[in-house]
């Protein structure tokens, strides 16, 4: 496959942004670890949850997770909306889709349905 055709493929735009994603948050989680690694160490001397959640810095371990979380929900359910979509493009079965992703034909159809949504707004 040519760069030209890759640079148009969505599934390709899709993984690419993923791993930019996948990158970020790999960076993001080690900060927090090294945060959560410091808020253990403040509880194992014996101070009170209440004053090393109110010392510590924003955002907090949690509020670093969680946006962890949705950064990777929404890069990953790009990704797979596009790779369903390009498999089915590939004249691959939803039967045959939905047992590689480990989940139901229903569940294929769904992204497919979105992936069409999507696409036309």
């Amino acid at each position: 496959m040519s760069t030209h055709l890759t640079e148009q493929d969505p599934a390709v735009r899709a993984l690419t942004e993923l791993m930019a994603v996948l990158d970020t948050c790999v960076t993001e989680l080690g900060g927090a670890r090294a945060r959560a690694e410091k808020l253990l160490e403040e509880r194992q001397t014996g101070r009170a949850w209440l004053d090393i959640v109110t010392a510590e810095s924003r955002p907090l371990v949690v509020e670093q997770i969680s946006s962890v979380m949705a950064a990777l929900a929404s890069a990953g359910g790009a990704w797979r909306r596009e790779q369903a979509y390009a498999l089915a493009s590939e004249q691959v079965s939803i039967n045959r889709i939905a047992a590689m992703f480990g989940v139901t034909r229903q569940r294929i159809s769904a992204l497919l349905r979105e992936r069409a949504r999507g696409a036309r707004d």
